[in-house]
């Protein structure tokens, strides 16, 4: 099957979202005739993607893969990373994207429209923020902060600099997600008060590392980036920095901001008066710091209550999946469990109606769980960019909910329940939980508006 045709049926696939995004500009590396054989290059979003390990590799080909994008630049820190995201690319677009080591040189060009940004966690808000300062649209993974402070910078920034930021909580794009918060809305199970979400996997030790040498396809310099210095150890790069305070946000905002963002969505609720969590790493004993098992609860002001429970090492599902979000209400239940569909049930637990999808997800496919369905996300963010649609995730909506799980966070580090100021999610009356609230710098890579 030819690239052309591939691409054709993927944007089929993936329920046929608009292609007209009218964005000018001759592509470089293309001389003014081949510009014109491009059909619809005229109306391409051109865009950077950053990080492309894993995750950003399979955004990238998911970019590439969109009728009205042009990936042009692929960077990340590990040049291997970059030939291997490359090949990916190449394979699905009609020209030669190029790599960059350092991503501060893709914001330097007036060829690039939106970036994409997938870097460990404690890089989103930095380089969105740098992004932004640029003059660059901004599609950013979950979570969009390392700490509270950095998501409250990040909203001033867009206000600031009125660009588009589009936040990876890509369940907000999928119909039938759509469709069973409406049902919740619309008072399919009466009154909801109460939410459950939870992610459970059998993730393994990640050992005691050991100090070494950086290795020589590695910029472990910008990797730390806007992160104090440390010493290289040979189990931090390029997963394991998700269990470590320093650079990471554990299993909570790795995959419960997902959820708990179903949650509030569903709830209609945005900062919570009080937050408590339990838990810890009891599985092994490594350099693995945040919990691998936590129960993060939540009370609002509304009367409403919602808790997230994460098992990274025990991969016992929930409601026959590994993955979900649960609404109870006075008159039955509704069930997200993870894919792009729903369940309703009666309080006797009777299924009264289920909706169904072939789309299929592995919520435990750290790279590429929803391909189609996320195409969907990303077409939102185009038609941001051309036409001024809503934004299915922005970036205050995206905030609230990366937020909640920080909050959990921080009860937890804290070893206490934290009273909470309803009115903008700040802590009240406790110092030394508001000083987790951001977090210090590398002299020179301070956040600044």
């Amino acid at each position: 099957m030819s690239k052309t045709n591939t691409r054709r049926n993927f944007i089929k696939t993936a329920a046929g979202a608009s292609a007209a995004v009218a964005i000018g500009g001759v592509l470089p590396a293309f001389s003014a005739e081949s510009y014109k054989r491009i059909v619809g290059s005229n109306d391409k979003i051109r865009t950077s993607v950053v990080g492309v390990n894993s995750r950003g590799k399979a955004l990238a080909g998911n970019f590439a893969n969109q009728p009205n994008c042009d990936v042009l630049h692929i960077c990340d820190v590990d040049n291997r990373a970059i030939k291997t995201c490359l090949d990916v690319v190449d394979g699905v677009q009609s020209f030669k994207a190029t790599g960059e080591g350092d991503f501060r040189k893709s914001l330097e060009s007036k060829d690039i429209d939106a970036v994409v940004i997938a870097m460990p966690d404690h890089w989103h808000a930095p380089a969105s923020l740098l992004a932004m300062q640029a003059g660059k649209h901004v599609y950013v993974e979950k979570p969009c902060s390392h700490n509270p402070k950095e998501g409250e910078i990040l909203r001033e920034a867009q206000a600031r600099y009125k660009k588009v930021v589009q936040m990876g909580n890509q369940r907000r794009s999928w119909p039938n997600v759509i469709k069973g918060i409406e049902a919740l809305k619309n008072g399919a199970i009466g009154k909801a008060y109460y939410g459950k979400g939870w992610y459970t996997n059998n993730r393994q030790s990640i050992g005691v590392g050991k100090e070494v040498a950086v290795p020589d396809w590695l910029n472990w310099d910008l990797w730390q980036g806007p992160a104090p210095r440390k010493a290289f150890n040979d189990n931090i790069v390029h997963y394991n920095w998700h269990w470590m305070w320093h650079w990471g946000t554990g299993e909570a905002l790795n995959n419960g901001t997902h959820m708990v963002d179903l949650l509030r969505w569903g709830l209609g609720v945005d900062y919570p008066v009080r937050v408590n969590s339990v838990g810890g790493r009891y599985r092994y004993n490594d350099d693995w710091e945040t919990p691998d098992t936590q129960v993060i609860g939540f009370d609002f002001a509304e009367g409403i209550s919602m808790i997230w429970e994460g098992r990274s090492c025990n991969g016992k599902p929930n409601e026959e999946s590994s993955v979900g979000a649960m609404f109870y209400g006075e008159e039955g239940t509704l069930l997200l469990p993870g894919g792009n569909n729903y369940k309703i049930f009666d309080l006797k637990g009777k299924v009264v109606k289920e909706v169904k999808d072939d789309f299929k997800t592995d919520s435990r496919n750290v790279s590429d769980p929803a391909k189609n369905l996320d195409a969907l996300h990303i077409q939102n963010f185009f038609s941001a960019i051309k036409n001024g649609e809503s934004l299915a995730a922005d970036i205050d909506s995206g905030h609230k909910s990366t937020l909640l799980v920080q909050l959990g966070n921080i009860a937890q580090r804290v070893g206490r329940s934290l009273d909470i100021n309803p009115e903008n999610g700040h802590i009240l009356k406790d110092k030394q939980a508001q000083k987790l609230w951001s977090r210090e710098y590398e002299k020179g890579w301070e956040m600044k508006l």
